[in-house]
């Protein structure tokens, strides 16, 4: 009887030892890929791209369709995300960020106005924070890991909002149809702009003016004020560019933060902004395959939407949207490398955190493509779910994952 005790309190006790060691194991390194339509998050292993599972980002659907389906308010905000912005489609996840422990996905909801933070382990929700107006969209992670910025389009403000908890931390004014949302390395800044009403069909420039209030701002974390504040369309007229549109999308900047790298409304191509002299020192045009196509079927009027830079900042990588192509440009001359072939409609580029590699989202075809930015080649491509648009690099438990 003593014997029997004795094996079964040793097993116990290894039983125990193997629990915890896969609780304190460190977490997985991956990249998340936001599948917009689907509202799934595909995740591969960062080093070899392996699939290691599928986050469902909305598993709340139900119950959130019935409020909306019963409130008139929230049932025409829905269906004007669905038909203006999502080209027919809701849009289910926008954006995501793991915790730095792996324990957490917080992903923003365009459809549903929301930010939530998903156990990565359980598949439920922690935490739900509703954005101000019916539209959430580009986020943030600081980089301590604590803090998330998002967009709220119709709210015309940015959230920041503690990663564990959810609480709003505090928020910030902006202008019309807010979107990306770009940290400084210390912390100390957010860099953001806000984009105006990209869905209207008023595209020409004579109409530019009905496109709303476009902003770039620079806010000091340490009290969410803003301490810069500028109109790219007075920018663009001093650099001899005012008949290109001055709402940024998004944006690379060099490793001191001085230089900046905007792609910008129906533009083929980017700026260089010098963010230490406040002014557009450079345009580099990239090829427009698509020159009788209208500006009207410009999607959301993104001619290009994704741009990255290298650990070097020597060279980035550009999403040529319309074009369907990637472009390896570098910095210096702006000579490019053009990448076609891959996929349609590439929505994101992200750089990982080596430097050496760009990721590519092809919104048309599903596909992600891992680029090597020495080779200028791809190195790997993989399916995902139904349109994918941003794509991060985070972490999953150990323990996660097929």
């Amino acid at each position: 009887m003593m014997k029997f005790n004795l094996t079964h309190a040793i097993g116990s006790a290894c039983l125990v030892c193997l629990l915890a060691s896969k609780v304190q194991a460190a977490p997985k390194p991956v990249v998340f890929v936001g599948n917009n339509w689907d509202g799934t998050v595909n995740v591969f292993d960062s080093n070899n791209y392996a699939k290691v599972g599928v986050i469902n980002v909305v598993p709340d659907k139900s119950q959130r369709m019935i409020e909306i389906l019963f409130n008139p308010i929230k049932l025409s905000a829905f269906t004007a995300v669905r038909n203006f912005i999502g080209e027919g489609h809701d849009q289910l996840v926008d954006d995501m960020y793991s915790s730095n422990d792996g324990k957490l996905l917080i992903a923003s909801r365009p459809s549903f106005a929301d930010v939530v933070a998903i156990n990565i382990a359980t598949g439920k929700i922690v935490w739900r924070f509703k954005v101000d107006g019916y539209r959430s969209d580009h986020m943030a992670l600081s980089p301590d890991g604590t803090k998330v910025a998002v967009s709220a389009s119709t709210g015309n403000v940015v959230h920041i909002l503690e990663v564990n908890t959810g609480q709003q931390v505090s928020k910030f004014a902006s202008g019309n149809s807010p979107h990306e949302n770009v940290y400084s390395k210390d912390g100390s800044k957010i860099y953001h702009a806000s984009i105006g009403y990209v869905f209207t069909p008023l595209d020409p420039n004579f109409l530019d003016w009905t496109k709303g209030n476009r902003l770039f701002q620079v806010v000091d974390t340490s009290s969410y004020q803003v301490v810069k504040k500028f109109d790219m369309a007075d920018k663009l007229r001093a650099a001899g560019l005012g008949h290109l549109s001055p709402a940024v999308r998004p944006m690379a900047h060099s490793p001191d933060e001085r230089f900046f790298y905007f792609q910008l409304s129906f533009l083929h191509g980017f700026v260089e902004y010098d963010m230490l002299n406040d002014k557009v020192t450079r345009l580099a045009t990239l090829p427009n395959l698509i020159p009788k196509v209208p500006l009207e079927q410009y999607v959301n009027d993104s001619a290009h939407h994704g741009i990255a830079m290298n650990g070097a900042g020597t060279k980035l990588c550009v999403a040529g949207t319309m074009d369907d192509y990637v472009a390896m440009v570098n910095r210096d001359t702006f000579n490019y490398t053009l990448l076609t072939d891959l996929g349609k409609k590439p929505y994101w580029v992200t750089s990982n955190k080596a430097g050496d590699r760009c990721y590519v989202s092809w919104s048309g075809t599903d596909q992600m493509s891992v680029i090597s930015f020495d080779s200028e080649k791809e190195i790997k491509r993989v399916n995902v779910g139904d349109h994918p648009q941003r794509i991060r690099e985070g972490y999953v438990p150990d323990f996660w994952g097929n």
